[in-house]
């Protein structure tokens, strides 16, 4: 009977249409998340023109895996951001806690428009940048937990997986907006102008989204469940200790952790940032038409977490969040490699009518990357690596023996290289051009393209591909809030769902593009970097299946 009164309960409340103020609390709160994603992103989205101006002195590879870094630096300390708001949340409510963090990101995005390069103030230059990195990711990891935990208190009981999935489209807004405003700026003040100055602008249109996001949370109320709680006496007063340090909630966060947002953090990456350097580093897609390709599959994908998440309120989180996992892990090669295929079939042309091929002794390779600069890459076998990865060409490796000089063939043609450690500067410089023009000679009569040719691009095909990479995006996480939050008690959500939440986001996410990116530059495959998603997707598909619970029945006041 007890049963039969629950159900019937849900039900009704799950029946009613949404109130005004459940309307304006889920508006809000994600209208200001957007603002906080946008923020966070226009690092990402212009990766290479930073590490122009604040990684200099490195080579090009290097400095574009260094600006990863920095980006990457931001999602390194999210963890601990979610450690300082996430007991602040707890302890003093939601809504101040989040006034505090997109006050934070806000301010730190803006200085980053206004902060002089490398060429002005010298190594200073990329230290303050990755201070402000810290910073948004000191934010971030604050915000996402407060937001998700606040519209999911004011959810109704059977319809927490739609309320939150609005939360969910946040990221993928912000970016789109990031795109969209770089886009933008770019095509209306021209190339070389947006990389030289007009870069600045985006993030200085921070400023005018803080003071309305801030306008806009001021007007709210703070979560019923947290005011409840509060007058029943029942907050907690440590809840780190009751989190992390009590062993049945620790291993509620390790579950969700390994067997939920591991996977679905580095789908989400993949489907968006991953798939975004992949178009431009690696199939040399012009910058500005490729933030239009992902923008324009954002928007084509982005219903889809409105419709998991509804989708998770009738058949469950778990199914399909695992689901998500399964089929990214089993696609990813062939959409990637079909994405070769329509957006630069010349290179796909190319390498399998020529492949490349460098022919040296392992033992003189080094891997190519410098994070500060110093290493001179002058072995014979670096001169080719280095060379072929700024041109973005794939190759393979072959054993050449002990102590030989490294060369590269170009499917009939073969190129040697040089012997540069015991150079001086200007002859080295005189036979890395010789080098150079050669294997430039080469390439182009094998038929290698310079770039994507925009004539050549099957854009329709570009635009489905990209599309569902994004709609795996919205199954790993349209209903990823709502199963968080549903996971933990009242007294300790925030600080508990936000741990898990941004080490699988901010570490296996949010390194996704510059381990991917090394990997590839280290092996010559230009798809090996698919094997650290694909790696992380299918654990969390395993674990998850065999060991998470399902929570769409749950009420979340039941276990206070």
């Amino acid at each position: 009977m007890s049963n039969l009164a629950n159900t019937s309960t849900e039900i009704t409340i799950s029946a009613r249409p949404m109130t005004k103020e459940e309307r304006k609390v889920i508006f809000a709160s994600s209208l200001g998340t957007v603002f906080e994603w946008y923020d966070f992103y226009l690092y990402g989205s212009l990766a290479a023109i930073i590490a122009s101006h604040f990684f200099a002195g490195v080579n090009d590879t290097t400095a574009f895996i260094f600006a990863l870094m920095a980006f990457a630096a931001g999602f390194a300390v999210r963890p601990f951001g979610a450690l300082v708001f996430g007991r602040l949340g707890d302890m003093i409510g939601r809504k101040y806690t989040f006034l505090v963090t997109i006050l934070i990101m806000g301010l730190s995005t803006a200085i980053v428009g206004l902060l002089p390069s490398y060429a002005t103030i010298g190594i200073a230059a990329p230290i303050i940048l990755i201070v402000l990195r810290l910073l948004q990711g000191l934010a971030l990891g604050g915000e996402y937990g407060g937001a998700a935990t606040y519209v999911a208190e004011h959810a109704p009981q059977g319809k927490r997986g739609l309320y939150t999935s609005f939360i969910q489209t946040t990221a993928t807004m912000g970016l789109f907006l990031s795109l969209l405003v770089i886009w933008t700026c770019r095509n209306s003040l021209g190339a070389d102008a947006f990389k030289e100055w007009g870069w600045r602008i985006p993030f200085l249109l921070s400023l005018i989204m803080l003071v309305v996001s801030v306008y806009i949370r001021m007007q709210l109320n703070e979560s019923p469940a947290f005011k409840k709680m509060k007058a029943e006496g029942k907050h907690s007063t440590a809840p780190l200790t009751e989190s992390f340090l009590r062993w049945p909630n620790l291993r509620v966060v390790l579950l969700s952790l390994f067997g939920g947002t591991a996977g679905q953090a580095v789908v989400w990456y993949t489907g968006q940032f991953y798939a975004l350097f992949f178009l431009t580093k690696t199939l040399g897609v012009e910058a500005d038409r490729a933030d239009l390709l992902i923008a324009i599959s954002l928007a084509l994908a982005t219903p889809g977490f409105i419709l998991f998440g509804a989708l998770s309120d009738k058949i469950g989180r778990k199914k399909i969040i695992m689901a998500g996992c399964l089929i990214a892990a089993i696609s990813y090669f062939p959409i990637f490699k079909a994405l070769t295929h329509y957006a630069n079939p010349a290179l796909e042309t190319a390498v399998a009518n020529a492949p490349v091929k460098v022919i040296a002794d392992p033992a003189k390779c080094a891997f190519q990357f410098d994070p500060i600069g110093k290493a001179s890459f002058k072995q014979s076998c670096d001169i080719i690596k280095s060379a072929l990865a700024k041109k973005g060409i794939p190759y393979s490796n072959v054993v050449a023996p002990t102590g030989s000089v490294a060369f590269v063939s170009v499917g009939s043609a073969v190129i040697p290289s040089f012997e540069g450690e015991k150079l001086t500067k200007d002859d080295f410089k005189a036979q890395a051009e010789v080098f150079n023009k050669s294997l430039g000679e080469a390439l182009k009569q094998a038929g290698y393209p310079a770039k994507s040719e925009p004539d050549r691009m099957n854009t329709p095909m570009v635009v489905l591909l990209l599309t569902i990479l994004v709609l795996f995006v919205t199954m790993v996480y349209g209903p990823i809030a709502a199963w968080l939050v549903e996971l933990f008690p009242t007294k300790i959500r925030y600080t508990s769902m936000s741990l898990p939440y941004h080490i699988g986001n901010g570490w296996f996410g949010g390194f996704l593009p510059t381990v991917a990116f090394a990997m590839v530059a280290a092996t010559g495959d230009i798809y090996y970097g698919l094997w650290y998603p694909i790696g992380f997707a299918i654990m969390t598909f395993l674990i998850g299946m065999l060991f998470a619970p399902e929570t769409k029945d749950r009420d979340i006041y039941a276990n206070d």
